[in-house]
């Protein structure tokens, strides 16, 4: 399966460091090809310019300066999503790829405003790898936005028989090597089995 795999945090000895290499070899086990979208490390720029909201609807300008991006995202059959939880939601960085990303013509079909259709089909899976600093109850407690955009926002764009798999680790803050080694060791499992 051809995976695109959207990887958001700045720094690269941090948990999510150790994540991303358990999660590259899970999909390397299993015979997938990877497609590393490392948002910091490429510069991604996730500001909605002014010329770029004018273009917006426009399908022959909207996606100029992205052509690289979409076509990434359009060859994909698998899209994992890996984030920090930072203010209860996913990073600005992660948001502005999805605004800059999901564009007419590309995630959706706007042609009539009142059906509006999603587009991409080509994603057969979905999945996300996401930490929170605070437990699962204050997650939920304050509506839980970061498994909304993916099992809410995301999933209404793909394959409507994708499944979606969300792996959360909460209470990052305090947990314990133990309990951190089980979650790589799980998401790794879970990438071998993607």
């Amino acid at each position: 399966m051809r995976v695109l795999y959207v990887y958001c945090h700045p720094v690269a000895e941090s948990f999510h460091g150790a994540l991303r290499a358990v999660t590259l070899a899970g999909l390397a086990r299993a015979g997938h090809e990877v497609d590393l979208c490392d948002l910091y490390a490429e510069g991604f720029d996730p500001v909605l310019s002014a010329a770029a909201h004018r273009a917006y609807h426009d399908l022959a300008a909207n996606r100029r300066g992205l052509e690289a991006y979409v076509e990434r995202l359009l060859w994909a059959e698998g899209l994992i999503l890996q984030f920090p939880t930072w203010c209860y939601g996913a990073p600005a960085m992660l948001k502005g790829f999805l605004d800059r990303l999901f564009l007419p013509g590309v995630a959706f079909d706007f042609n009539d405003p009142a059906d509006v259709k999603p587009l991409l089909r080509n994603v057969r899976r979905l999945s996300a790898i996401v930490t929170y600093g605070r437990s699962r109850v204050h997650a939920w407690y304050m509506g839980d936005p970061p498994r909304k955009l993916v099992t809410h926002y995301v999933r209404w764009f793909v394959d409507p028989a994708a499944p979606v798999r969300y792996h959360a680790l909460y209470r990052l803050n305090t947990a314990s090597e133990e309990v951190r080694a089980r979650f790589l060791a799980r998401v790794e499992l879970e990438m071998e089995r993607y």
